[in-house]
């Protein structure tokens, strides 16, 4: 399902989770839990969004990133940020 159909996002939103996509620790699963987008949501935001030559880089980049799919997560990395990091802006989460 399109971004667009499934929910409406606000430019700080828009630019939060292209932020959060190239980022190398952040994984998808993150994403979906803050915004409620889908790895194949975020990838056509990311294209919509971005000039194609920057999107075939980032699309590079997350294929050979083993940190943004959870799955190929080295095991014992269970939380999405450090609990040391200082508050991130933007983010829908709390800061436990």
């Amino acid at each position: 399902m399109p971004v667009s159909q499934k929910t409406e996002l606000d430019d700080i939103a828009i630019d939060r989770i292209i932020e959060m996509a190239w980022e190398d620790r952040t994984p998808f699963d993150a994403i979906k839990f803050q915004f409620g987008l889908t790895e194949a949501d975020v990838k056509a935001l990311m294209k919509k969004e971005l000039k194609f030559s920057s999107y075939k880089l980032w699309r590079q980049r997350v294929e050979n990133c083993k940190t943004k799919h959870a799955a190929k997560r080295v095991e014992g990395i269970d939380r999405f940020k450090c609990k040391l990091q200082r508050a991130i802006s933007n983010n829908k989460i709390s800061k436990r």
